[in-house]
């Protein structure tokens, strides 16, 4: 939609209903916050269900949420959405030194905040899941499934349990496949990706546990999740690929890593050597 978004729910306002009024007045009251929440998230400062937040967005004309996002974030001034489409408040006037320390406060900031948001004792269960699933199914789309990949990478050196694979209409078909005692641990940053829902809800449907991580507490994939860890970096519609959004990411994986090691280690340390070894003779 090219008109200007906020211009548009002024316009619009009085042909709005009650339900999506109050929508309306929680953006127009925070309109650069908006890019940075999901549909739940809205939903509830504004005190209504996603599906008015929905068709609040329709309303609009726009197909969607994260279509009726991006016209908000089009709405704001310019230097604010620069600023947004990078990963902080980084300006094209910015020396080179200025940049460097902002992405390395930025990177600090989402790791301190992770690590804040941190419920140990959803951390403990999470790693017991995972020592007593009997397969575990990592989950995901786009560079939450990069990341997802680099978990498989770690834990495949300390237990054969562990799958991961790039197409996600394979991930569905696995999770179909999944029983009691199998454990999906789905990320998702938005936990709005069609694909990453679909198939967490399919392991769900089919007796497997999940374990998700992801940025927002309530979402369409943590509504089928029995562990839910929250990563603390924050990403607008126009930053897809964060790097910061993937450290965070990284940290909570690697601290089940850790942890998982440590609980296992008269399995894990063999199976560890074990794989050194087999690539040893690979190196120069």
């Amino acid at each position: 939609m090219a008109q200007d978004a906020l211009y548009v729910i002024g316009a619009m306002y009085n042909s709005l209903t009650k339900a999506e009024k109050k929508v309306a007045d929680v953006v127009l009251k925070k309109p650069q916050q908006i890019p940075l929440m999901s549909i739940s998230d809205l939903a509830e400062l504004a005190g209504v269900g996603d599906s008015t937040v929905f068709r609040f967005c329709q309303t609009l004309q726009y197909k969607g949420y994260q279509d009726f996002k991006m016209g908000v974030l089009k709405s704001l001034p310019h230097d604010r959405s620069v600023s947004l489409a990078l990963d902080e408040e980084i300006h094209p006037g910015d020396t080179l030194a200025e940049v460097a320390d902002k992405v390395l406060a930025a990177n600090i900031s989402a790791l301190g905040e992770t690590r804040n948001l941190l419920d140990l004792a959803q951390l403990d269960r999470a790693v017991d899941m995972m020592v007593k699933a009997d397969k575990i199914m990592i989950v995901g789309a786009g560079l939450s499934l990069l990341t997802g990949f680099d978990a498989f990478n770690r834990f495949l050196r300390i237990t054969p349990k562990v799958k991961c694979t790039f197409d996600t209409h394979l991930q569905a078909v696995e999770a179909a496949l999944s029983g009691p005692g199998d454990l999906a641990l789905v990320i998702s940053f938005s936990g709005l990706t069609r694909d990453t829902v679909d198939s967490t809800r399919i392991a769900k449907e089919s007796g497997a546990s999940v374990l998700a991580i992801t940025r927002y507490l309530k979402s369409p994939h943590t509504d089928y999740a029995d562990v839910t860890l929250i990563s603390g970096a924050n990403e607008g519609p126009l930053q897809g690929g964060s790097t910061t959004v993937k450290m965070s990411q990284l940290y909570l994986l690697d601290i089940l890593y850790v942890e998982y090691f440590r609980r296992t280690t008269e399995v894990s340390m063999p199976n560890k050597e074990k794989g050194a070894a087999a690539i040893l003779g690979r190196m120069y």
